[in-house]
């Protein structure tokens, strides 16, 4: 081990150290504080994954549990898995973005599978920067999350999970892991039927121990032969290896790939570099990897340990060396934004630090996946849900398998006459959110920002758009669509509900939409059809202007003076016109209720568990969005009586669903509620959703009522 690495390796165990005997005195003072408080009271019993409780994600914390297989006998594997495939299966032939999250230890917020209470919980939406997610954690087997899993799925990122090993107990792992060429086949089997069961896209593996030189070739039979099953059984995964071990068992960081690490490169899909690397390494690392160095993840740690240009706000003087050298990027822990508070908040430190990124790394990435194409701008945490406008609940909620395709918003330029962002707290059509467009524009004027991008190339059929929009007096807004044609001909459109003469000149054409007004919500549904068969849809703008008409005023006590600007757009779909998908009629589910639990409560109340579960009658799936699930309590006072069907009194909003399962917890029963009503409400891909009287539901008689 040269200086530099034992100088490296000794601050490292340094900060271990330190961390271990801090916890350790956190634990012991935690311990003796609850014994003082109430030595009566018994510990919570150990966690059981067997037994019915609210689902949650969890790793694996030993072999024995990952050779068993047992996590898929636990009670919360259904609830894991992902419900988003992603849309390519290979990875593109140039410098690439990996982001490694490293959180809190992870299993935050983002553990509540069928979402939390925290509306500022931690979430990323500049999924157009990133090629791969690393779900990490210092647990032996970390899974991703099935909430991380669906959105960056849907946004067409790669997601892996973590194989790690450390200190003492990791060596005792790797001696039973690497004991023989068989169990290391056997262990590899086994991290791949998690990937292939749960839903996500392969591995990095992180052995951060010192071995045996007997034990490489084991090793390098572990790493093999998890390449060769994850590939076979998923078109498109990765397993990656972190720069650690080297070739004679050594934890030795080379901070580079060369001869001690190269080995175990051959063998997957890349290597993750560890962030300590010096200005030259990655031009060195690019030589040896030769026509692979795409596959060179030189990492950056955010936090600015020891890794170059300091990280933190200067984390893009790393990216703009590795752009230099044409490798890729590994950023590890981006969180660090969240944990350290850096102001003025969350949501403008994000935006701010991710703008760094871009303006280094650039966009690199198109989605390009097929249509129907829809998104509400959620970003899977809010303040309040709505459904086609109307609001059905005001509970705060995180839950970021919700998170809708995000736009591409430039950071604010507090020079523009229009200020763009994301609003949580303002009014929504769908979800908890919108874009929002606020400030001043005057008459024969407009203002326009690019949203989304991407390649959607059109066949002969015409391409049906639909979006909402919410605003104050003659504020309008519409959409402007760029198509490009195979002889690079650019063309743009203009989607409006308000055409205006003055400015049609600067559009190569002018759709007036079909507008279709709900005067209880002051939401607009503008819809259009264009054909533009051969062309490609690479752009969609958002364009504010102004109407010589007023619209229902959103803001009645508000006065607005004539150049005031005020728009929502609330969501947009874009698909073929042939899409017309017919949802399921409720009775062809089967729903079923299973772990049904009563307990009594006071005054003759109760309170309910109870998993809830529905498919399809003939066996087929079918491919929904999301299921929302509703309750109506029947009392005696309304005519209910056991075996009698009712039209529904009021719907209760009890959450959403990913999968065809969901668990209710502590449902309060009141007295006089003799049976329950759950109404499974199926949403489509292009986000309609069945009239709740048509959704399949599953009615339950109260226990002794």
């Amino acid at each position: 081990m040269n200086p530099r690495h034992l100088e490296s390796y000794i601050n490292r165990q340094f900060l271990i150290n330190a961390r271990n005997i801090l916890r350790h005195i956190l634990q012991t003072t935690q311990s003796l504080m609850s014994t003082q408080n109430d030595s009566s009271v018994s510990e919570d019993p150990p966690f059981d994954p067997k037994q019915p409780s609210i689902p949650i994600s969890y790793p694996i914390k030993s072999l024995q549990e990952l050779e068993s297989r047992s996590y898929f006998d636990s009670f919360h594997y259904p609830f894991n898995i992902a419900s988003v495939p992603i849309s390519s299966s290979s990875l593109p032939d140039r410098r690439r973005l990996l982001v490694c999250h490293d959180m809190a230890g992870g299993y935050s917020d983002d553990k509540w599978i069928q979402g939390g209470t925290n509306p500022d919980a931690y979430a990323i939406w500049h999924w157009h920067l990133i090629d791969v997610f690393v779900y990490f954690s210092h647990t032996l087997v970390t899974l991703p999350p099935t909430s991380w899993i669906n959105t960056a799925h849907r946004h067409g990122v790669k997601v892996l999970g973590t194989f790690i090993t450390e200190w003492d107990e990791g060596k005792a792992t790797c001696d039973i892991l690497l004991s023989t060429k068989e169990s290391a086949q056997m262990y590899a089997e086994r991290l791949t039927e998690l990937a292939v069961g749960l839903g996500f896209d392969g591995w990095l593996i992180n052995m951060e121990v010192e071995l045996d030189p007997g034990q490489i070739s084991n090793l390098k039979e572990f790493v093999d032969h998890l390449s060769i099953t994850m590939h076979s059984s998923v078109p498109g995964s990765l397993v990656l290896w972190y720069d650690s071990v080297t070739i004679d068992g050594k934890l030795n960081w080379q901070d580079q790939l060369n001869e001690y690490n190269k080995l175990f490169f051959d063998i997957c899909d890349g290597i993750f570099v560890n962030y300590t690397w010096k200005e030259n390494y990655p031009s060195l690392s690019a030589a040896v990897a030769g026509d692979r160095k795409f596959d060179v993840y030189m990492g950056i740690d955010v936090f600015g340990r020891n890794t170059y240009g300091g990280g933190q706000w200067n984390a893009n003087v790393a990216l703009d060396v590795l752009r230099k050298n044409d490798v890729s990027a590994a950023i590890f822990a981006p969180g660090w934004v969240y944990e350290t508070k850096q102001p003025p908040d969350f949501e403008t430190a994000q935006n701010s630090w991710w703008a760094l990124v871009e303006k280094s790394w650039g966009v690199l990435r198109n989605y390009s996946g097929p249509l129907p194409l829809s998104t509400n701008f959620d970003q899977g945490r809010g303040y309040h849900i709505s459904v086609d406008g109307k609001n059905i609940s005001d509970a705060t909620w995180c839950n970021l398998s919700c998170q809708g395709f995000q736009p591409l918003l430039e950071l604010a330029d507090p020079t523009n006459s229009i200020q763009v962002t994301v609003d949580l707290k303002e009014a929504s059509y769908s979800g908890g959110g919108n874009i929002t467009f606020k400030g001043s524009l005057e008459k024969q004027t407009y203002f326009e920002r690019k949203i989304l991008q991407g390649e959607f190339l059109l066949s002969e059929l015409p391409i049906h758009f639909i979006y909402s929009v919410k605003s104050n007096g003659n504020s309008s807004l519409g959409l402007k669509l760029i198509f490009i044609s195979n002889e690079d001909e650019i063309l743009s459109v203009l989607l409006t509900s308000q055409p205006e003469n003055h400015f049609s000149s600067k559009f190569s054409k002018i759709i007036t939409t079909h507008e279709h007004r709900d005067f209880s919500s002051a939401w607009v549904i503008n819809e259009g059809a264009i054909a533009m068969n051969g062309y490609t849809l690479t752009e969609i703008h958002a364009v504010c202007h102004r109407s010589d008409s007023s619209l229902p005023d959103s803001k009645d006590s508000t006065e607005v003076s004539p150049s005031d600007y005020y728009a929502l757009l609330g969501h947009i779909t874009i698909k073929n016109s042939d899409y017309k998908p017919d949802f399921p009629v409720s009775s062809s589910w089967l729903v079923d209720g299973k772990y049904v639990k009563w307990t009594s409560g006071s005054e003759g109340s109760k309170t309910l568990d109870i998993k809830i579960s529905w498919t399809l009658k003939d066996g087929n799936n079918y491919l929904a969005l999301k299921y929302s699930i509703y309750l109506v309590k029947l009392s005696n006072e309304e005519g209910g009586t056991s075996g009698t069907s009712l039209e529904p009194v009021k719907e209760e909003y009890l959450g959403v669903a990913q999968v065809n399962c969901f668990y209710v917890s502590d449902l309060e029963v009141p007295s006089d509620t003799c049976s329950l009503k759950f109404i499974i409400q199926v949403c489509s891909v292009d986000e309609r959703i069945q009239a709740l009287d048509e959704s399949p539901y599953y009615q339950l008689e109260v226990e002794g009522a």
